[in-house]
């Protein structure tokens, strides 16, 4: 079954293991070791690698468990239908789409089956411009299919307040419609269906979702995951 793991460990601990000799049966059935606050567990890299790139929505900021947060939900799901995914959760706090791009090859070294792509809200909130934030969710889509062209790519849309205006809340909602139609990619047309807005399946800053929001979260993402990891595992 999977493990969700962080990607910081996942990067170090490749790193690490490429330093030593192995045999070609070793490097085969590589094994890596995420260490926690209580143990050492093995993850088996054959497995399917499901990555989740975004920013705190993803890294499940403010949780009193990071296992509440969506990516570790998914890979819940995953393991009950007994599919053999390993879900990465590189969601970093704070990440804009400009962040998102810049840090892109250093969390592609390894192959990708499934990449969630979800930045851009930080963009809306401090009114970067439509045009580049575009720009970079554009590059970061290329740069995955130029590293793992094989990768299904799916694109977690997003709303923002009326803040910055009718027209700006309009365009940055309709940039995620034209990616995913321009670039062929699945889109999920609003990561927080049902949970954007509501007080009390958000946290006090009302903009994280609770342990509770993070479920219904995990079910708008399982809406378009589902088609694609049965599409995977009827082809192998």
């Amino acid at each position: 079954m999977g493990k969700v793991l962080k990607f910081s460990y996942f990067l170090v601990l490749i790193l690490l293991a490429s330093c030593k000799s192995e045999t070609k049966k070793e490097k085969e059935t590589e094994v890596i070791q995420e260490t926690d606050s209580t143990n050492s567990k093995a993850v088996n890299t054959t497995n399917k690698v499901m990555l989740f790139y975004g920013n705190s929505l993803t890294a499940g900021y403010g949780l009193d468990d990071e296992k509440e947060a969506f990516p570790y939900l998914i890979q819940q799901k995953l393991d009950s239908m007994g599919l053999d995914y390993t879900v990465i959760n590189s969601g970093l706090s704070g990440e804009t789409t400009s962040g998102g791009k810049n840090r892109l090859d250093w969390v592609l070294s390894q192959q990708v089956e499934v990449f969630v792509l979800e930045l851009g809200a930080n963009d809306g909130l401090r009114g970067i411009p439509i045009t580049e934030t575009k720009s970079n969710l554009q590059a970061i889509i290329i740069g995955v299919k130029q590293k793992n062209p094989q990768a299904k790519i799916v694109l977690a849309g997003m709303q923002i307040p009326p803040n910055m205006g009718q027209a700006y809340t309009s365009a940055f909602k309709n940039v995620f419609y034209e990616l995913a139609e321009e670039n062929e990619v699945y889109l999920i047309p609003f990561l927080l269906k049902n949970v954007g807005g509501i007080p009390e399946l958000n946290q006090e800053d009302g903009i994280h979702p609770t342990a509770e929001g993070q479920k219904i979260v995990a079910d708008n993402v399982w809406n378009v995951l589902k088609d694609i990891v049965k599409l995977e595992d009827s082809i192998n």
